[in-house]
């Protein structure tokens, strides 16, 4: 390979994993958008309603969001799997830019649920789409890691929502009473510009071109690899259990603890901080590891700080409990991308990682609602508390019966630093 194409590739490469890894940030800065601004929804659309009662309708938003996520995970994952990964990754961020500035129109409750809906078909799009551009462009020695920079794509975009709620909603608010909640869904318009940089910058996969199929192949490819399927609906059901009951509702917990929207800011871009070292530590851990343990770790250590995140004793000791949580939970999920992108199938690892994802986030889209209505009957804490050291052993148990195929080679014609492809350990 020549010096000049060596650099073009390497260069690719970096594009690749940069598109994927906007696209999840972006994605993500306006799904937490909204759990920030909760109790200004329950005003706006329910004036005069208790605020116990109207939160859990906003929370249903939510959980409305997450469950639409497979149709858009099916949908494009299909798209990219038949016509490369570059086109549906552009038109599915211009999909859900569009949809955020409708969020921030929106004049009734319900029109806000359906725009919701909306764009958890391009929340679901996104990821799968955006995963398999980037690791089928990485190097298989470290993809571990560089999943562990994609997937926190996720934290950095809760980090920058924190950072707008911060700083933006304050100006808004006193500019716009009221409707300062509007002004923050419009900021979601900006990932459009993304799509520019994909369109200029990023090439095709070459491990798409190599493994693309006819549809009669493809249906078989999908079914012959039906058990494996469901083990990663299983796998990815408890992972959003785990993620989304961590931090969908903590800013309203940390409400009940007395905290003021500047605080709960404040905290919530600290924990996103140790969500994004946690997601590089343990992806780095799993080349050298293994999937399995690195995520096992993870999950583990996540149980033993849990009675810290729900205390809210003091300021300092729930600032530690959340960097530790996040820490341990998104370090377990930095590994998520490589590890169900291995288990798939070549030719159909557009959609096969993907849609799993996106069905186990629909299994677990209950999780937000449940945990605001458990927490007006009891407490935040006793809810919180109580289901999420439920779904800490889960995700142990899932992870340790499962299958790892780490360092799978994606190319058929094998690059200088690939390693030889390695089969399926587990059950």
């Amino acid at each position: 390979m020549s010096v000049t194409r060596a650099a073009a590739d390497a260069a690719n490469q970096r594009n690749a994993v940069l598109a994927g890894f906007l696209g999840w940030t972006l994605d993500a800065f306006d799904f937490f958008i909204l759990t920030l601004v909760i109790e200004d929804l329950a005003h706006a659309f329910f004036p005069g309603s208790p605020l116990e009662d109207a939160r859990p309708r906003i929370a249903l938003a939510i959980t409305l969001t997450l469950a639409m996520r497979p149709i858009g995970a099916l949908v494009f994952g299909l798209v990219a799997d038949r016509y490369g990964r570059r086109l549906p990754l552009m038109l599915n961020v211009l999909f859900y830019a569009t949809i955020s500035v409708l969020c921030g129109l929106a004049q009734t409750y319900w029109q806000f649920i359906a725009l919701r809906m909306l764009f958890g078909v391009g929340m679901g799009g996104e990821w799968g789409v955006g995963a398999s551009l980037a690791l089928e462009s990485a190097p298989p020695r470290i993809r571990g890691l560089l999943s562990g920079l994609l997937q926190e794509g996720y934290a950095i975009g809760n980090l920058l929502a924190a950072l707008a709620f911060r700083t933006v909603y304050p100006w808004a608010a006193a500019h716009y009473p009221g409707n300062a909640w509007r002004i923050m869904f419009f900021l979601g318009g900006l990932p459009a510009l993304l799509s520019l940089f994909i369109r200029m910058r990023v090439k095709e996969s070459e491990a798409w071109h190599e493994h693309r199929t006819d549809w009669a192949t493809y249906r078989a490819i999908v079914m012959r690899n039906a058990t494996r399927f469901f083990y990663l609906v299983l796998l990815m059901t408890m992972m959003n259990f785990m993620s989304h009951g961590t931090q969908d509702m903590y800013p309203t917990l940390l409400r009940t603890f007395g905290y003021d929207k500047k605080h709960i800011a404040d905290i919530t871009m600290l924990s996103m901080f140790g969500a994004v070292l946690g997601g590089l530590a343990f992806g780095h851990y799993s080349d050298r590891s293994g999937r399995r343990r690195s995520m096992i770790v993870a999950a583990s250590c996540g149980l033993v700080v849990l009675p810290m995140w729900i205390a809210g004793f003091s300021p300092l000791s729930t600032i530690a409990g959340v960097f530790l949580m996040q820490f341990f939970v998104q370090g377990a999920w930095g590994v998520i991308p490589a590890h169900i992108n291995e288990l798939s199938p070549a030719a159909a690892r557009g959609f096969f990682p993907g849609f799993a994802y996106q069905l186990g986030v629909m299994c677990a889209s209950s999780i937000p609602y449940l945990e605001s209505a458990l927490g007006e009957v009891f407490t935040y804490k006793q809810a919180m508390g109580g289901l999420m050291a439920f779904v800490f052993v889960g995700v142990v148990l899932v992870v340790w019966r499962g299958p790892e195929a780490k360092g799978v080679s994606f190319r058929k014609i094998e690059s200088a630093d690939a390693t030889a492809e390695t089969p399926a350990r587990g059950t």
